[in-house]
């Protein structure tokens, strides 16, 4: 499943948790601190797995549509956008923020699915059809 959140307010949408890295930031180490802000709960300590890049979206300019490449006549996108695969620990707590609730999407139901959770989340399935799972 795909763990997401999703807004309360007027017009609800769905988003992956995630922070903008500053230049010369890890972005591994800035994603597991923006996670345990979003995510974890005050005085807890979660050990998150940060496996595999997922997809690469760009921004070519500051308008909402993304893609998943550069478009030929962009030569400098305003965004990149890195999706990372993440495991969570067998057993944790989440603090989700009061305008959003944590919603686990099983992928059948993101699979061409636009129109429900946007552009980025609905490609997820085939992004992860890559990689081989191993269910203990």
């Amino acid at each position: 499943a795909v763990v997401s959140t999703q807004s309360t307010g007027g017009t609800s949408f769905f988003k992956l948790p995630g922070c903008e890295v500053k230049p010369g930031e890890d972005e591994v180490e800035c994603l597991k601190t923006c996670l345990s802000e979003t995510l974890g709960r005050a005085g807890d300590t979660i050990h998150w797995g940060i496996d595999e890049l997922v997809g690469n979206w760009w921004r070519p300019n500051y308008e909402p549509p993304q893609y998943p490449y550069v478009p030929p006549h962009v030569t400098k996108p305003k965004e990149h956008r890195r999706l990372f695969l993440v495991r969570l620990p067998e057993r944790s707590m989440f603090a989700v923020p009061r305008n959003y609730k944590l919603v686990a999407a099983p992928l059948f139901e993101l699979y061409d699915n636009s129109n429900g959770y946007g552009p980025v989340i609905s490609t997820l399935p085939q992004n992860l059809s890559r990689f081989s799972y191993v269910y203990a």
